[in-house]
């Protein structure tokens, strides 16, 4: 019953109430994103793969700028991002506007982390099965290791979580969730280059 009925509510009610709480603090947020990015935009729009695999587009907060170098190109990441973009990714309010996926229905507030498009391929069919429920903002392997934990062992936790979903699994991952942003532990880091070597040495 929760998972088929009760969890959606809660998606809904939960994700609706912050939207209309933060609503001041994510206009100001926009607002001060639109200066410092110096124009180049405010959302930061990328093609995740949800239920099933059914590709949505997902939303955060822009957190860097589009300055390019003589070449023309684009700066690395790390000269682009911002004072206020760092500190927006760091406090985890460039998560905020994910609140709007849930609402539509494309993502939970709890499940497995949307990667990118380009790794279905590279996935198992025993870690393919994270894409049996919808991709969630946090998630059971964020409470357990996140970037200490190799990329096998986040899709084991992936599929336990998709085996064992209740009601109070849910309610401790929001909580060990809020203490980690509240302590600005285990920030997300860019390891997709290990991601893609894992896997494709797992397939070969």
């Amino acid at each position: 019953m929760y998972r088929k009925y009760f969890k959606r509510i809660i998606d809904i009610t939960a994700s609706g109430g912050v939207l209309l709480v933060f609503s001041p603090v994510l206009l100001t947020v926009a607002i001060l994103l639109h200066f410092f990015n110096e124009g180049a935009g405010i959302f930061f729009l990328q093609e995740r793969p949800g239920y099933k695999g059914k590709p949505f587009k997902i939303v955060k907060f822009k957190t860097m700028n589009e300055r390019k170098g003589p070449d023309g190109k684009l700066l690395p990441d790390k000269q682009r991002i911002t004072k206020f973009g760092a500190f927006v990714r760091n406090s985890s309010l460039d998560e905020l506007p994910q609140l709007w996926n849930v609402l539509k229905g494309d993502m939970s507030l709890i499940g497995p982390r949307p990667l990118l498009m380009q790794y279905l391929p590279l996935y198992s069919p025993e870690q393919m099965r994270r894409h049996d429920v919808k991709p969630g903002i946090s998630g059971w392997a964020q409470c357990h290791g996140r970037n200490n934990l190799s990329w096998t062992d986040k899709f084991k936790l992936d599929v336990w979580y998709v085996d064992n979903i209740s009601f109070k699994t849910d309610c401790s991952i929001v909580l060990t969730t809020l203490k980690g942003v509240i302590k600005k532990e285990n920030i997300e880091n860019d390891n997709s280059t290990q991601f893609t070597t894992e896997l494709f040495n797992g397939k070969n």
